[in-house]
Formats: structure tokens, sequence, C-alpha cells
């Protein structure tokens, strides 16, 4: 009788869990479990005895200097100011392929996911505004609920597997790319304020500097990363929110190399971020920003206008508004649904766009960050709990509605054209 040597043993046990891990992170489900998982880790720690250590290291502070010149923040806004940078950069160039090459090409296979996202994005405001009209600094929250959590609500939807149609998906991401370019919007338009002049024209530079770089055909990517910084700091520095700088980037960053159209700079970027981006910055972020502690609130917290207004809108004014639009498109035959669609799918996919999680919880801090008024109330309660409340929702709905009859290979394939994820 043989025994394996002990650094067999060791080796098929690596190799093992090597599978194991590899597997897991080819679901299309990994994202939004590791959020998930990275915001009970979150909650625990800070409701337990390492609450001081967790409170010790988002603020631990961190700077980057040259000289005179300094960037001195806690760890927590060097997370939502510089990962996330990285994390709209990613998000730009999704928008970019799509736009240029992908479904948003085609105006007619938008015009019923457009239709949802504005509803989606205008009647969770309006009712946030409506119970929170007579406080001015409250209403400063109005674009909380108007965003959508793509990778939760993906992850939502990829644990129903072949149960849900190919084409559900395919409706989902298109108006979750629309509505981050709403949340794009609005950041900029609504949440930047103490303009710095000198600043904005080194970030104007910048611009015109990228433009020349993609009028002239360059398509070596470290020379637009390397002027990306540059505009990052600098947009850090002006007063428009930094994040926005990914965005802007993104825009120059060359389709194709004029010389080898086989060649997308554009694609190959964003292949190289699916990783980076939804297996580390985004569960970071969620660590960092979700670490509520439920001894700090009390009952006044929970029912505070903020927090119940944030909860309906994500929980009531989603499916209206997504759902509404989306049924009058349909009824006005403005649009019309995919041969595999009913309505009732496309309810449940609007319970879906209910959790807004990592865009609301990023809106929720520049909306509060400086006012004081997080000491009255925790918004990220409400961001919580609608979120948690529609991912429960939208699931049961889709399963019940859905008959399990779908190709779940096709529906991978199909995610594929739209995120970019590899599909073994």
């Amino acid at each position: 009788m043989t025994h394996k040597h002990e650094p067999d043993v060791i080796d098929d046990v690596i190799e093992e869990v090597h599978d194991v891990v590899s597997d897991f992170l080819n679901r299309q489900a990994a994202p939004g479990i590791l959020l998930m998982l990275a915001t009970v880790l979150a909650l625990i720690i800070a409701n337990s005895p390492l609450d001081t250590v967790y409170d010790q290291l988002i603020t631990m502070p961190v700077q980057i200097s040259a000289g005179s010149w300094a960037i001195d923040k806690p760890l927590l806004l060097w997370i939502n100011d510089g990962l996330m940078a990285i994390f709209f950069f990613h998000v730009g160039l999704e928008l970019k392929r799509e736009i240029c090459e992908g479904e948003l090409s085609n105006p007619s296979n938008i015009i019923l996911p457009t239709s949802g996202a504005i509803g989606g994005m205008v009647v969770p405001a309006l009712i946030y505004v409506s119970i929170n009209w007579d406080n001015p600094v409250a209403v400063a929250g109005w674009a909380i609920p108007a965003a959508t959590d793509i990778a939760f609500a993906l992850g939502v939807l990829a644990l129903l597997g072949s149960r849900v149609p190919t084409s559900l998906k395919v409706f989902l991401v298109t108006l979750a790319i629309i509505d981050d370019i709403g949340a794009i919007v609005i950041i900029a338009l609504f949440y930047t304020d103490n303009i710095t002049a000198g600043a904005l024209y080194i970030a104007a530079a910048c611009l015109l500097l990228l433009w020349q770089m993609n009028k002239r055909n360059v398509v070596d990517i470290p020379a637009y990363v390397l002027v990306g910084i540059v505009l990052w700091v600098a947009m850090l520095k002006s007063g428009v929110h930094a994040t926005l700088a990914g965005v802007v980037l993104a825009a120059f960053i060359p389709m194709r190399d004029p010389n080898d159209t086989t060649y997308s700079p554009v694609t190959r970027l964003e292949h190289s971020l699916n990783g980076s981006v939804s297996f580390a910055i985004l569960p970071l972020f969620a660590f960092a920003n979700a670490g509520i502690s439920f001894g700090n609130i009390s009952p006044e917290g929970i029912f505070h206008p903020v927090t119940f207004g944030i909860f309906l809108g994500l929980v009531v004014g989603k499916q209206l508004g997504v759902f509404g639009c989306c049924l009058l498109m349909v009824k006005l035959k403005l649009a019309s649904l995919p041969h595999d669609l009913n309505l009732k799918h496309i309810y449940g996919c609007a319970l879906l766009c209910g959790v807004g999680f990592t865009m609301s919880l990023f809106i929720g801090g520049l909306a509060f960050e400086q006012t004081g008024i997080n000491q009255i109330f925790d918004e990220r309660v409400g961001i919580l709990a609608g979120s948690l409340v529609s991912a429960c929702l939208g699931y049961l709905v889709l399963r019940i509605v859905s008959d399990g009859k779908n190709n779940d290979k096709g529906v991978a394939l199909n995610a594929t054209k739209f995120t970019g994820n590899t599909v073994k």
C-alpha cells in the first residue's frame, strides 16, 4: 500500500483550492457576492469590540507630498476619491465601447431601457424630495435613491441562472449603463463646489493635450495614463469631484488603432481592469463605507425623513419609475419587448434596479460629507435597507415568473458582450 508524500498532499490541496477559487471568480454572481460579503464584514466589525480599529483604519491619514505640494487625506477619502476614479474610468471605457460599437450605437435598441432608466432616476428623486421638501440641507440627498448598482443587480440576476431569459440581462445591463451616465452628469452638475481656478486651468490643459493625442491617433496607453494622473490631481484640487477625471480620460482613449483595426485600446483596458474593479476596488469601497454602528442608531434616526425617503425611493420609486416608463413606451408603441420577455420580467427587473448600494453610498457621501447632518441620522441605513429589500423582492418575482427553460450558456455569453467578462 502506497502513501502520498507530504509535499504531494500539499500540492493537491493547493491545486484544489486554486480550482475552487478560479471557479468562483468565473461565476457571473461573484462580484455581487463579494460586495455582499464585504458589507457584512464591515457591519460585523463596526458592531464588535474591533469597532475602534475599524474607525482608526478608515480615518488613518495618508499623505503624498513633493516639496511644499501635498495631498493629505484620510484613507477613506483615498478610497472614495482615488480608487473610485479607477472605477469611473472603467465605467467610462464601457460606455465608450457601447456607444461606438455596442448596443448603445443603435438607437432602436435603447428606447426601452433608456425610458426605464430615466423613470428610475426621476421618480425616486421626486419621492425623496417630497418627503424632505421642508429641510434644505436634507434635500441635498435627492440623487441618492436615483442610482442603480450594476454589480449587485447582476449578481442577484446571476443567482437565478438559466431561469431568466437572455434578453433580460441585456436589458438590465443597458439600463444600468444609461443610469451610470445619469449619475455622472448629476455628480458633475450638482455635487461640485468651491472651484479653484488655477487647478481648473491645469485640468483644462490636460483635456487639450488628451484631445491632441486622440486626434493624432496616439495609442500608447501609458501616455494617456500619465496625463490622466495629472488630470486627477488637478480636478482633486479644483473642487470638481476627482472621480470625474476617470470618465473624462476614458472618453479620449482611442477605440481602434488606425494601423491595426483588430486592436482596441478601449477593450484592452476594460478587460485588464475587470478583475481589479470587481474583486478589489468595489469590495474595498463597500467595506470602508458600510460600517454602520447600530448602537448609535436611534428610532428617530431610522424613521428620519432622509432615511425613510431613501428607502422609499429605492424600493417604491425605482419600481414605479422603471416599470411605469417601460409600460408607457410599450402601450404607446414607441418601443417593443424582446420576444422572450413579458411585462412580468420587466417588473422583476425594475425591482432589482432598487439595489442602489455602491453608487448610492458614493452620492450619499458627496451630499452630506460636509454638512454635519450625519450626526442626526445615517443615510447608509436607508441605502442598505432599501437595497436589501429590492434585491429580495426582485429575486422572488423573477424566480416566480421565469420558467427556467433558458440556456445558461447563452446568458453568460450575452453578459460577456456587455461586461467584458471571460466565459469559460
